[in-house]
Parts: C-alpha cells; structure tokens; sequence
C-alpha cells in the first residue's frame, strides 16, 4: 500500500493539493529538469493525486521539493488533471499558507520558491495576506483578431504571466457564474482557433489558459475575469498567473503606471490585488496580493488492488 501524505487549501476557491511526504523521488537538478522526470517516470502518481476519485479537475496539485538554487527556501512542480503547469500563483499562495501552518516559514516571513520557470518570492503582510512577486511578463500580441467558431470574431491580447494566456476583452459574452457553461464551451472554441490558425507564443510554447474579461458588477474590482485551465477546468481564483499577464498588458498600453493597484475579481468573487514593479533587468515583475485557507491534511492510500488507483483517466477506463 502505497502513502502520500498532503494539505489541501484553497485560494479565492480554487484548490491546492500539497504533497509533503510520499512523493516520487527525483533526484538532483533543476526544477525543470525534475519536472521532466515526474512527467518521465512518475506521470501515474500526478494522476492519483489531482484525479478522481481522490481529486476532481478544479485541484492543482504541488511537489515540495528540495531547492537546486541553494538562495531558495524551497522547491515546487505544479500539476493538474491534464499535465504539468509552469508556474502557479494561487497554488505558490496556497504553499507559502501550508508551510506557515507547518512552522516552516523563515522568522523573517519571506520565501524563496524556485519553480520550473525561475524564482519567485512569497511575503505575508501584517493582515496575514501573502504576495507573491512573479517570474518576469510580458505583452508578446496586442489586439489579436481571431474568429472563434460559434461565437464570431474576438479581441485579444497573448501574454506570458508564468504561463501563456489568450487574454479576451472585446466580445459578447456574459461574464458570470450563471454563464459558466457557455464561457467554457467559448473557451475550448478559442483554444481549438489558436491550434487552427498556428498561434503560439513567442518561445513556441502553447497558448493553454483563455482568460475572459468583462466590467466587475457587485464587487469592488477593476474588472471580473473567467478562465480556463489547460485541463477543462475553470479557475475559481482571479488566476494568479493570468492576472500577472493581465498587468503585463495594461502596463504594455500605457494605462497601469508602477505601483498602481488593479483589483481583479474571479468568476466566484474573490478578489486579487495586484501590481508592477521593474527589476534591475528592466523587466516587468507582477506582484500578486491573496489569502488562502487550509481545507484538510490526509494520507492518500493507493491500493495495488483498486483499478483506479492512478485515477480515473483514458488509461484507466475500459
């Protein structure tokens, strides 16, 4: 009988599932490079863990790890029901909160986390909040035309906010909890355009995650967001990686100065708050502002007899 041992919490409502013991051993390297080993070698573990009947597609899940970079506290590799993820903001959130609730947490309350995409740093304030400054973004298209079958022509920018988001801001759909079903049928129908019409981002890498914008009504925020996941999945956080590309391209038009603060609402209602400051490169650094919560700690139990014990997947169904 195989043990993993994790913490659940939850972000703005989107969940984290933290593995602290039992995890796959491997090895040294980097982030990236351990990374490849798990999807290598041990891509049946990410299933069990994330997937049902243990996890549902909302749950991402996180593999502390040792730190390569000896200037970082720790080491995670993101994952959910689909695959691998580059970077996290609600799960680096939903960390920082687990490892505080561990007494792992450095007097000084700041962490250094080395994710597969680089460094970033997690710093709780006097309200308990945790901000986490984000690996460097961009704006890589402004404007994009792009004719999304059922539902007409779009606006939208790419940008690169630790993952690579089509960021939608002229359409005509209704952006809110009533409407999920049609904003995620919209949103697999993007994501199929970008493949039809060859659109990648600027490294080559997939643009995976669509992001939706509309004005917040009801809430105290700049504007309201949806967003799908790689996986099929909506965020039910402001997506935290999404949100840095979002400050990318409000900084990249002029219209968000450094230090200003855009308050972005989920499609639940929680609230992020961010902003944007340059590093000593001169690149675009997004800090990100949220609370999160502990849920749960258990020990997975993964029985050699249950058929699906690696999770309910293609691979598992007959």
């Amino acid at each position: 009988m195989q043990r993993i041992k994790v913490i659940d919490s939850h972000t703005g409502g989107e969940p984290t599932r933290l593995i602290i013991d039992g995890g796959p051993d491997l090895g040294q390297g980097t982030m990236a490079e351990r990374r490849a080993r798990f999807q290598e070698q041990h891509d049946h573990l990410r299933a069990a863990v994330v997937n049902e009947p243990r996890g549902s597609d909302a749950f991402v899940g996180g593999l502390l790890c040792e730190p390569d970079d000896p200037s970082c506290d720790v080491g995670v590799i993101y994952f959910n029901n689909a695959g691998y993820i580059n970077m996290c903001v609600h799960g680096t959130i939903g960390l920082a909160v687990t490892l505080d609730g561990l007494g792992r947490v450095p007097s000084h309350r700041h962490l250094r986390i080395e994710t597969p995409v680089g460094v970033v740093g997690a710093r709780w304030d006097d309200s308990g909040n945790v901000t986490v400054a984000n690996v460097p973004s961009y704006r890589d298209h402004a404007d994009l035309r792009l004719a999304v079958d059922g539902f007409g022509t779009v606006t939208a920018d790419v940008a690169w906010g630790g993952n690579w988001f089509l960021l939608v801001h002229e359409h005509a759909l209704e952006v809110s909890f009533e409407n999920i079903a049609q904003l995620t049928a919209f949103g697999n129908a993007a994501r199929r355009a970008l493949t039809h019409e060859g659109i990648r981002g600027s490294d080559g890498g997939e643009i995976d995650h669509i992001e939706i914008f509309a004005p917040a009504e009801g809430v105290d925020a700049d504007s309201r967001n949806f967003v799908l996941c790689p996986g099929g999945a909506y965020d039910r956080s402001p997506c935290g990686t999404g949100t840095s590309a979002k400050l990318a391209c409000l900084h990249a038009a002029g219209v968000l100065d450094e230090g200003a603060i855009w308050r972005q609402a989920s499609i639940v209602g929680s609230i992020f708050e961010g902003w944007v400051t340059k590093d000593a490169h001169g690149q675009l650094i997004p800090h990100i502002r949220g609370n999160a919560h502990l849920m749960g700690e258990t020990t997975l139990l993964l029985d050699p007899e249950d058929p699906f014990r690696y999770g309910i997947t293609s691979a598992t169904v007959r």
